[in-house]
């Protein structure tokens, strides 16, 4: 027969249970926080810190344990705030067993941040009570209610994120642009709030391009730079390499803007990720005076795609620059000093491929670069005796050859047919989610579908491609056009913008024979 015994509750000590144990005060500490920097915010979180400090202190059972605060700082994540924190911290250590805040918005608008703090305090038999809603963390109750308030607030902050990201993207669509006046180098703030040039940053923003357009790369610049002692935006004497690439490629130099490159797809973290077609991007031009004229930006912006194509062109720091091939093995000229201790010193450009374990492999002379700047002379001076001829033939094959407006066409087509094989995919799904379907017949239509997307896409991708590279090409080509059309006088010194604005490189066969490979894909022998 079976027996049952009574085991007694053993109960134990709980210091939760008691405020005042052997006379000891229980040690206090508030927190408040307001997550804006306006005049009626400010006034709200002094009025908290003021009202907690007195209400704890006029209390003779507790211990004022400290105020801990945050000032115009999101609830959204506590990353960044340093006085809960602390408070935290300090709670963690013993330092404190209580802690009163007026709100669960105002300790956390993040239900998992909300939660694993409080869980974790309470392991460590510290309380916090929530004054608004009258919550209590020892409460029983505590955890469903702190859990329901939390997901409210979350949500609330939710809603403001959206709200917030509308106002911005409506003033983007009406063309209103914003910067980080502090930290962009070459303008300032108008009256009317729009970009003013600032004159003596605009001198170092045009040297950077013109030190680029000269042949050097983004790491020979920023040495430059820092040598010379110029300063960044923020008025910082080191130059990133990162630094000098974004001024070079930056559109509001050229007094345009793109509005929307960065959007928040995270309302919690709210870290601004790039956007890569995710929202809509606005281009406002004209929106202020240029520091660059657009044709050198634009020039700039072909330079630094060739040289991303040509890995050759990085690692040097002149304009010959990965830009001399040999005409006898295909490599590529570098720069080479000679008698680099004497007064003889010579710098000789070289076929990279001459030498082999000190032996002669490749036919091809040195060249100086004087030698080199003569012949470029040369093949310009001949393409300007036949500049009527060649704009003809240019502006000829711009309109016939490189039109993509069929291709572009076609790509809206192919997007629209796409958009319908998703939705028949959406639609079979659905269906058969809802119903009982022959699910072999439902495999094979939706494979089916899902093979026609991939055609399509493949497809598409490599429309797109050819029209970028049309573009490229048409881009490269007006430079050529342009900068043909305003030279009407044959050339008698060498000029670096000119050799960048028409030349693709220059091939040596011997010291008499060098040609030129021009923008718009002609070859000319000096």
């Amino acid at each position: 027969m079976k027996e049952v015994h009574v085991i007694p509750a053993s109960r134990e000590f709980n210091g939760r249970q008691s405020t005042n144990f052997f006379g000891t005060k229980r040690r206090v500490a508030g927190y408040a926080r307001v997550s804006t920097d306006s005049e009626d915010q400010y006034a709200s979180y002094e009025a908290q810190v003021d009202y907690y400090t007195s209400m704890i202190r006029s209390h003779t059972e507790w211990e004022f344990a400290g105020m801990y605060t945050d000032e115009g700082i999101s609830g959204t994540s506590t990353a960044k705030r340093e006085g809960f924190k602390r408070m935290i911290s300090h709670a963690l250590s013993g330092k404190i067993d209580l802690i009163i805040t007026k709100s669960v918005s105002r300790f956390a608008r993040n239900t998992v941040d909300s939660l694993q703090t409080i869980r974790n305090l309470k392991e460590h038999n510290v309380e916090v009570y929530f004054e608004k809603e009258s919550i209590k963390t020892f409460d029983s109750k505590g955890e469903l209610l702190i859990t329901i308030m939390s997901s409210l607030a979350q949500e609330e902050s939710r809603s403001i994120s959206e709200n917030v990201k509308w106002g911005r993207r409506k003033r983007f669509a009406d063309g209103q642009v914003t910067v980080c006046y502090t930290r962009f180098l070459g303008y300032e703030k108008g009256p009317d709030g729009n970009l003013v040039i600032n004159v003596e940053q605009a001198k170092i923003v045009r040297y950077i391009f013109s030190l680029f357009l000269q042949g050097m790369t983004f790491s020979s610049i920023s040495k430059n730079l820092e040598i010379q002692g110029y300063k960044t935006g923020t008025g910082n004497t080191t130059w990133h390499v990162s630094s000098v690439k974004n001024i070079l490629t930056n559109e509001k130099y050229k007094g345009d803007a793109l509005l929307q490159k960065n959007y928040t797809a995270d309302f919690l973290t709210k870290k601004p990720v790039a956007n890569k077609g995710e929202v809509p991007q606005y281009y406002v031009r004209g929106n202020h005076e240029a520091i660059i004229e657009p044709v050198v930006f634009d020039m700039v912006q072909q330079e630094i795609e060739y040289r991303s194509k040509h890995a050759e062109t990085t690692r040097g720091s002149h304009i010959f620059s990965g830009r001399i091939r040999c005409g006898h093995c295909g490599g590529i000229f570098g720069a080479k000093v000679w008698h680099s201790n004497d007064l003889y010193r010579k710098v000789i450009w070289q076929c990279n491929h001459k030498y082999k374990h000190k032996k002669a492999i490749c036919k091809s002379p040195n060249v100086s670069e004087d030698e080199m700047k003569a012949k470029f002379i040369q093949a310009v001076n001949k393409l300007i005796t036949r500049k009527d001829e060649i704009l003809y033939n240019i502006q000829k094959m711009i309109d016939e050859v490189l039109n993509g407006a069929e291709y572009e066409t076609k790509i809206r087509e192919m997007k629209v047919y796409r958009a319908q094989i998703i939705s028949r995919m959406e639609q079979v799904t659905t269906a058969n989610a809802s119903a009982a379907l022959d699910q072999h017949t439902c495999k094979i239509r939706f494979e089916h579908l899902s093979q026609q997307l991939a055609e399509n896409d493949k497809e598409l991708a490599a429309l797109e491609d050819s029209i970028r590279d049309r573009k490229s090409r048409k881009t490269k080509i007006e430079f050529f056009l342009t900068t043909l059309q305003k030279q009407d006088d044959i050339i008698t010194e060498f000029s670096a913008p000119l050799w960048h604005s028409l030349i693709d490189y220059g091939v040596i066969h011997s010291k008499e024979q060098v040609c030129f490979m021009f923008k718009n894909g002609m070859e000319i022998e000096a």
